[in-house]
């Protein structure tokens, strides 16, 4: 079985060892708040990586025509 972070040179005891010490930093409650900006932050990446920003065409298009 291949794990995601298996690029980085870390394998499962690291990644568990990894995951208990972020439980330790930031608390149980943090955690899926973390993970959720996280998620939202690379889903924002990927789009603006393929060019599906519209909303900077949208305050270009104002200004010019101001």
């Amino acid at each position: 079985m291949t794990y995601p972070l298996a690029i980085l040179g870390l394998g499962a005891g690291e990644i568990i060892l990894l995951l208990l010490v972020l439980l330790l930093v930031f608390g149980a409650s943090k955690l899926p708040q973390i993970g959720s900006s996280l998620g939202k932050g690379f889903k924002n990446f990927r789009k603006g990586l393929k060019g599906d920003d519209d909303d900077d065409d949208d305050d270009e298009g104002k200004s010019q025509h101001s």
